[in-house]
């Protein structure tokens, strides 16, 4: 550990001098390397040099010199957004050159869409979309109407993932998701990103279309100001921007047709996750033309850069909001090249689609089936908070079926029961409340829902007791009671089945789960598969059992039914 320490020491006596930190007329400069390195050599594995008020807190928020996810560090390019923009960080237009001002305006679009994929991966907004100078000073780009509309779409795709995310309270798992650390995520006039970027595109459409007219009807045109300045990369470039504007509006129209209440707006979803694909396909053969233009010299290692020219992007610096944000975690962010930036969102579309392709279904069941289903395709926090906000919508299934229901058509119980007074039950009432948690956490990543079913799996136990009690409490004993009573005691037993089946049903996903995860050594397996055995037989008994009052219930008539309810 002394070694390691001594290396840091060593790599930070490289680091810019003091002179190019602000000084005041009260700052004296001292050099502590020798200090830390006697420290080095003195301490042992594990020793901390503390003072007598350092307590387990302070230990705990204590830097680590050199981690980067503790550890901001202490050079810094620029010290403010303003410094930055003077130093032509961001400038706009990004080029008096105009063929180099929509090669680099296409580099800035690329590297967003990779930070965007680092923040669905768990990375801070503010070290990654929000790196971006442009986004940070919204009005500056008001006069490059191309960047401008492409800026105001990912701001309002941004707010539209941060509260799918917060309403479904999936972020919990990645608690730095939804944190805007007070970043401009809400810029006046994003509500109209879209007419704004239908305008943009209809132009560079016209331009296309232009490109591709024959001569004779060119004159139609004339007055159509080009993109850039070399007629032989026109066509090129407008289709590369193309593409790219449209995955933003068709992406955005997908998250905010999936958030309509009751899934009414997944059918069009899926028609725009279709289009987002092409669009993203078009996207990756644009990259053949951007790396052969001469202008561009593709570099080694082309396949890790954040941009499909292979380009460094202008207009970007993550250590601005280390400093401008209080509470902005000093950590590094890693962003994805633009190649698996691509391949992320392929993934995610095809996860959302999956739950547009749901047809809703009722019968508890098939959702748990459903969800176990899609949890095989490991899919991201984005599409798990989606599914968890179209299952659960204001305390209903899908937003239009009451638990109570739920509850009563998986437990096969008559129809007159919906109505009963006894969905007002406390008892009832709390095993609505676990049904619609079990829904929550079969929708988090498999490490969160193995711990929070273990959770559970004692309160569905004390469920089942509390809901015979109360049975027993209501009707009585079976000896005492009427025939009709006895019937109500029989769908309230079919309930009590029901109950113990979903208890056993998960315990066996909490112990799949473990499989998954890789918890168990082989020398446990034995246990693990006894456990199983032991939880898929009563499961079995349960399911049988469940069946068979099923068909005992069957057998009464109408007037009984409307006679217990």
């Amino acid at each position: 550990m002394a070694d390691k320490a001594a290396e840091e020491i060593s790599t930070y006596s490289h680091a810019p001098n003091h002179s190019s930190i602000p000084a005041t007329d009260s700052t004296i400069w001292a050099d502590v390397s020798p200090l830390l390195e006697a420290a080095c050599r003195d301490l042992g594995d594990g020793e901390l040099i503390h003072g007598n008020n350092f307590n387990l807190y302070a230990a705990m928020a204590a830097l680590e010199i050199m981690d980067p996810k503790m550890d901001s560090g202490i050079v810094y390019k620029y010290y403010s957004i303003d410094e930055a923009i003077e130093n032509g960080a961001a400038p706009v237009p990004i080029s008096l050159d105009r063929t180099v001002d929509v090669q680099c305006t296409i580099d800035v679009m690329d590297h967003l869409l990779a930070c965007e994929a680092a923040w669905h991966k768990g990375h801070p907004l503010a070290q990654t979309v929000f790196s971006c100078i442009y986004l940070l000073r919204p009005d500056r780009t008001s006069s490059h109407a191309l960047l401008h509309s492409y800026c105001r779409v990912i701001r309002a795709t941004c707010k539209a993932v941060v509260s799918v995310v917060s309403d479904a309270r999936t972020h919990e798992e990645e608690d730095l998701f939804t944190m805007t650390y007070g970043l401009p995520l809400n810029g006046d006039g994003d509500e109209k990103c879209l007419s704004m970027l239908n305008a943009v595109e209809e132009t560079i459409s016209r331009q296309l279309r232009a490109c591709k007219a024959i001569p004779s009807k060119r004159r139609v045109v004339e007055d159509l100001e080009p993109l850039q300045s070399d007629p032989n990369l026109e066509e090129g470039y407008c289709k590369a921007l193309l593409c790219r504007l449209r995955f933003r509006k068709h992406f955005y129209h997908v998250l905010t047709c999936m958030k309509r209440p009751q899934g009414r707006g997944l059918e069009l979803a899926r028609k725009h996750i279709v289009s987002s694909m092409s669009e993203l396909e078009s996207i990756l053969k644009s990259a053949d033309f951007l790396r052969s233009d001469t202008s561009c010299v593709c570099e080694d290692g082309i396949e890790e850069k954040t941009t499909a020219s292979g380009h460094q992007p202008v207009g970007f610096d993550a250590s601005l909001n280390i400093r401008l944000c209080a509470p902005t975690p000093p950590r590094a962010s890693k962003i994805p090249s633009w190649k698996k930036a691509i391949d992320y969102f392929v993934k995610l579309l095809h996860d959302l689609d999956a739950i547009c392709s749901y047809s809703l279904d009722p019968h508890f069941e098939g959702l748990l089936r459903f969800v176990v289903q899609f949890q095989k395709s490991q899919p991201d926090l984005v599409a798990r908070a989606h599914l968890q906000l179209l299952l659960v919508q204001e305390g209903k299934l899908y937003g239009r079926d009451s638990i109570f229901a739920v509850i009563t058509k998986a437990a096969a119980l008559p129809e007159a029961v919906k109505n009963h007074d006894l969905q007002k039950n406390e008892s009832f009432l709390q095993l609505g409340q676990l049904v619609m948690n079990l829904l929550r956490i079969l929708c988090t990543n498999i490490a969160w829902q193995r711990r929070k079913l273990g959770k559970i799996l004692q309160d569905w136990r004390v469920i089942y007791v509390q809901l015979e009690l109360a049975f027993r409490n209501e009707f009585g004993e079976v000896s005492t009671s009427s025939n009709d009573e006895n019937t109500c005691l029989r769908i309230f037993q079919h309930v009590l089945v029901w109950v113990e089946e979903q208890t056993f049903w998960i315990a066996c996903r909490f112990l799949m789960l473990g499989f998954e995860l890789e918890l168990y050594s082989p020398s446990e397996y034995c246990m693990v598969y006894w456990y199983l055995y032991a939880v898929l037989t009563k499961l079995a008994e349960k399911t049988h059992l469940k069946l068979a009052l099923t068909h005992d219930i069957g057998t009464c008539s109408n007037s009984n039914y409307l006679f217990c309810y």
